[in-house]
Parts: structure tokens; sequence; C-alpha cells
């Protein structure tokens, strides 16, 4: 196998991970076996208890992983579904090696940071293996400079050592140019190099990030002051589509440097499929307003959609190939509680999910509305919930339905949780406890849903632990509320729709999870087209 770290440096959120989803698309393309890994320094086990505000989503696979969010971005770029082996956090990398100290794996030795990295490389081992890979992608968290990412520059240095052709490191890095000066600056890029250099690693190729392409001039200056060839600075600048970033790198020559370096030879060139889609994007030119009503987006900073980054990727995936241009709109759902009239001047609405009792009523409030005035919803996940007991208050007459997370004494607990889960609540054992993963549903006839998908029996990705009230079943349906997915031994719901409207279906699942811009979610293309017929007052 080979080996490719890519790093970054200068400043957070740079896009490691949309560069290193790119190199991977890149790489397949060219005929490899591509497996990925991402390495991030926090100590949490995985990402499941992390507030969605400052961590952004949750990305969830089929195996019930909760990851980082750039798994998200290798999935949707690469076109193909990944598992636990494809995550390792400086947590769960100790958590493993104190595991093996205290059942004597380590044979009653000491056990030191030499453990630890040698734990970071059997996990990059084990990444390739399970794809039989060519080629592992290693994507590094957080910027180079900080303490907590050091073990695995290490991890990169020593398998260089053992595996020195087999091994290269891509450097991205920011070049930033400040208003005052209307310039690019070269210098923090060179001083994020001198620090790799400090812990053993020279780059071998450098993605100069920048809001513009760098210009000659800088290319020659960097590769002075880096020792890095000129040909391995990669222009990498802002784009209005993240889809064209792989397409910027081909024109720029980075695959091909790449496999020189790796001594490989491209064994074809399949970016057609990649090309038609970006060229699709590009040509879309009507527009269809969604808006998002939300809690996970508005802080002291504006506006942050990274908590949503899959539901609006998924819009994109679907509006593109049915040639629309999305416009999102952020609804916060505290301010449509205190304004309803928020919702207007809009052809489709998505409740995505969430958690906790904050600002839920605007979210009911948002539910009724669409179904009265036929307005297209989507509800993911707790956007079903919402759905529930919004029927159940407004159509059952149920007053003060609820749900039990969020008013664990209604008379009406028409979304509640199970005992399994209760449980798990009562210890308070929260991390990767949920109904995670991929689960199976059965589509019933007839329906909207079974019509969309074209097939009798779908898998989709879960993360929640509320689910529809049974006890409550026949009401719903008694008063026309069609229950279309259920679980294959038809105890749980996974599914609602109305029949007589427009389109409003609720997912217990998050279908954004497995929309990829090669082959968008049905249930997104059918919400966007449904949303395209709406017409809006001129």
């Amino acid at each position: 196998m080979k080996y490719i770290f890519v790093s970054g440096g200068v400043i957070s959120g740079i896009g490691k991970g949309i560069a290193a989803a790119s190199i991977g698309l890149l790489l397949k393309s060219a005929g490899f076996k591509v497996s990925v890994i991402k390495m991030d320094p926090y100590l949490n086990v995985d990402a499941g208890t992390m507030n969605p505000l400052a961590h952004g989503e949750t990305f969830v696979l089929d195996d019930g992983k909760e990851t980082d969010q750039d798994l998200g971005h290798y999935e949707r770029f690469m076109n193909e579904s990944l598992d636990s082996s494809n995550i390792a956090t400086q947590g769960s990398i100790y958590l493993s090696v104190i595991q093996k100290e205290r059942n004597l794996e380590y044979d009653g030795d000491y056990v030191d940071i030499h453990n630890v990295t040698q734990e970071i490389i059997d996990r990059i081992h084990q990444a390739g293996r399970n794809k039989n890979a060519d080629i592992v992608l290693v994507e590094i968290g957080g910027t180079t400079g900080e303490y907590q990412n050091v073990l695995f520059l290490e991890a990169n240095r020593l398998l260089k050592l053992k595996k020195h052709d087999d091994v290269i490191h891509i450097h991205i890095s920011y070049l930033p140019i400040p208003r005052t000066l209307g310039e690019m600056k070269s210098k923090p890029v060179q001083m994020s190099v001198k620090e790799l250099n400090s812990v053993g690693i020279q780059p071998d190729i450098l993605l100069a990030r920048a809001e513009v392409a760098i210009d000659a001039p800088r290319i020659k200056r960097l590769s002075f002051n880096t020792g890095i060839e000129a040909e391995d600075i990669i222009a990498a600048p802002d784009v209005d589509n993240i889809y064209n970033i792989p397409l910027n790198f081909e024109e720029g020559n980075l695959t091909d440097r790449i496999l020189k370096k790796l001594k490989l030879k491209r064994k074809k060139n399949n970016l057609k499929l990649w090309r038609d889609f970006v060229k699709k994007a590009e040509k879309a030119d009507k527009v269809v307003k969604i808006g998002i009503v939300g809690k996970y987006f508005t802080s002291g900073s504006g506006v942050l959609t990274d908590s949503y980054i899959s539901v609006i990727e998924a819009i994109k995936h679907a509006s593109f190939t049915l040639g629309y241009k999305p416009e999102v709109v952020w609804l916060d759902s505290g301010k449509v509680e205190k304004n309803p009239e928020l919702l207007q001047g809009y052809q489709g609405i998505i409740v995505p999910g969430g958690f906790g009792a904050r600002d839920i009523e605007g979210k009911i409030l948002t539910v009724k509305y669409c179904r009265e005035n036929n307005l297209p919803y989507f509800g993911l996940c707790y956007g079903l919930q919402m759905a529930v007991i919004e029927y159940a208050r407004n159509v059952l007459g149920y007053l003060g339905a609820n749900s039990t997370e969020i008013d664990p004494d209604t008379k009406y607990p028409v979304v509640h949780v199970m005992t399994d889960q209760q449980k798990k609540l009562l210890k308070k054992d929260y991390g990767g406890t949920m109904r995670l993963g991929a689960w199976e549903c059965k589509l019933k006839t007839g329906t909207l849903v079974r019509k969309l998908y074209g097939r009798p029996k779908i898998s989709e990705r879960h993360r929640h632990r509320f689910e529809f009230n049974n006890d409550f079943l026949k009401e719903f349906l008694k008063n026309g509320l069609a229950i279309s997915g259920t679980s294959p031994d038809g105890k749980l719901v996974e599914i609602i729709e109305l029949k007589k409207h427009p389109f409003f279906v609720g997912t217990q699942f998050h279908p954004e999870l497995k929309s990829r811009p090669l082959n968008p979610h049905p249930l997104f293309l059918g919400f966007i087209q449904a949303a395209s017929k709406v017409h809006l007052p001129t």
C-alpha cells in the first residue's frame, strides 16, 4: 500500500476534508482502490456527544459510528460508504492502548508514547486492509503547530522512515490577502511548512489556499523558501461550488504529481460523470427557494451552516440534477414561533434533526403552516416527530400532545422513548447508545415514498432515541395519516406521509446522509420536484 498524509496550516477550517475527498475521487478516477481515514486530535471517543454549533454536524455511518462531518465529504466525493475503520480520534486511540495494557497485551512491558504512535499506524493499516486499498489517504485534523496532533505527525514520520518510497505528505496552507495591503502574503505558509520541518516532515506537495489562485512569482518564492518544487505547488482558490475543486486540482496536474511521487502509473482517466454533474450545476438557472427551520445555526458570530451540511448538500444534489439552483434560507425556529409570517415566500420547508425542548413550538407551527397551505414539507428525524405532534394536536384534537423528551408528563405521549433506551438514559449512558446506523425499512405499496424509491425495501441511517408511539397508531390511521414505511417486523414507524398533499413526508431516519452528487437521494428529488411546482408571487 501507498500512503498520503494531508495536513493543514495557518488557519483552521481551511478545507482539508474537501481536499482529501477530492484527492480520493481523483485517485479513484485514475483507476486505484482508495481508502481514507480521518485522524481527529480531540479526546472524545467519537463525535456523538459534541454540540453541533461548536463542532458541526455529526455524520453517522452504516455501522452506527458517529463521526466528524469530513466523513460525509469523503462519502459524497468518493461515492462509497465508509465504516468505523475510516475514523480515529485521539481519545479512541488512547482508550484502545489503555484497554490493551489492562489486558496484558503488551506482555507486562511499560506503556509509552511509542505504543500510541504504533496504534495510530495500525489504524492506518487497518483502514487500507478493510478496503483492500492501493492507496490510503490520512487526513490529520487540527492545524500544524498545535500540540494536539503532534502524535499523528510522528506516526507520519515513522511510517515514512519504514516505507520511504510509499509515503508522501500533502500540506494545504493559507495565503492571506490583508485588506489594507491588497496583496497575497506567503510568509504564513512558509512558517507553517517550517513547523512541519521541526517535527521531521518535509511536505511533498503544497496546496495553496487563497481567495484567488496563487501567481507565478509567489510560487517561485514559496518553492525557494520551503524546498518544495514549483510544479508541486498547486493553486487552491475559493470556489462557488465545492464540486469544482477536484476538477481544479486535475487541471493543476495534482493527480499526476501524486502518482509520480508514489511511483504509480495512471490506469485510466474517468471523470466524465463528475464533469457532467458540475456542468448541470453551472447550467442550472431556475431558482427553487427552500426554507430550513432549525435551531443549530445561529450563534454570536452569525449563521453557522455546518450543523446541517449534509442537508444542504442533499438539496444541491437533487436541485442540480433537476436543473434548479437552490436558494436556501435559514429560519430560526424561535423567531418563527414569535412571527409565523417568516414562513411565507418559500416553495418548500425542511425541518431537520435535533434534540431537546428549546424552540420546538416554532417547528410545530411550521408543520401546521405547511400542512394547511399545501406547501411541500420534509421532516427529517426530529422533523417527523414534530409532524406527529402537530397532527395529534390539531387533527386528532389531543391538546398538549407531545414527545416525552419534551414533556415527560404529557397526557398524550405520541412520541416516546423505548424501554431499552430509557434504561440507558437512567444510567446517563449517552455516548453511542441511540438507535444508530443503517436499519432496514419496508415500504407500503401505493404510497408516494414507495414510488420515489422504486423498490419495496430500503436501508437508511438513524440517530435518535425517541419513536412514534404505537399506542396511538390506530387513531392516526383513522384520521388520515399514512404510515408509508416501517421496520421489517412492522413495530417501528419509519416514514409518514399525507396523501392529499403535494409533498408532506417525515422520516425517522436521516436520508441526507446517503445523498451523493452522482446519486441524489430519491426523497430529496421528490421534495425538490414538488417545491419547483409552487409558484411564488412576483
